[in-house]
């Protein structure tokens, strides 16, 4: 559900987030000319090992990094949580994460463009989730899971078919451009 990527490369992606600080971010990204998918490539070349087992272990290694590219960390979760559903619904491997980490995210992206347009794809709609307390905008309703929501919002169109109400056309219409 992540473009090209391939498990492995997502794994890589999550690694390459930990294992990087603001300092560094900075440098990479400009040294890419602001351009998010040659600084992403770059870092996910640097983290992906010889093989998928290696990969993994430089993952497992980074687990409990308390690094991240900036000081929003319900950006850096959202990292987590999206790219974690990217892996795990391919592969069959339902689990739902924390309520309330899920839910901080949803504000976030709901707030902000940042790593994805989010909030451009969803201004102008009413966003209500049916298992938890995150409600925001106006204007026609779309609802779904706190996770659904904020999957969409991430630019994950296939969770757009979880979702209900008359904004849900509207949403699923951004994503075409």
């Amino acid at each position: 559900m992540c473009g090209r990527w391939v498990v492995e490369e997502v794994v890589a992606h999550l690694t390459a987030a930990a294992s990087i600080g603001s300092l560094r971010w900075m440098g990479s990204i400009l040294a890419a000319r602001f351009d998010a998918d040659l600084h992403n490539q770059r870092r996910l070349e640097e983290q992906r090992g010889a093989s998928p087992s290696e990969t993994l272990s430089r993952f497992r290694a980074v687990i409990r990094s308390t690094k991240a590219p900036s000081k929003h960390t319900a950006a850096w979760l959202g990292e987590v949580i999206v790219h974690s559903q990217d892996i795990r619904r391919p592969l069959g491997l339902q689990r739902t994460p924390a309520a309330d980490a899920v839910t901080a995210v949803a504000q976030f992206y709901a707030a902000r463009d940042f790593a994805v347009n989010s909030r451009s794809a969803v201004k102008g709609l009413r966003l209500e989730a049916t298992d938890g307390p995150f409600q925001v905008g106006s204007g026609p309703l779309v609802t779904g899971t706190t996770l659904a929501l904020t999957m969409a919002m991430a630019g994950r169109e296939t969770y757009c078919d979880e979702l209900a109400g008359d904004g849900v056309s509207m949403m699923k219409s951004r994503y075409a451009r």
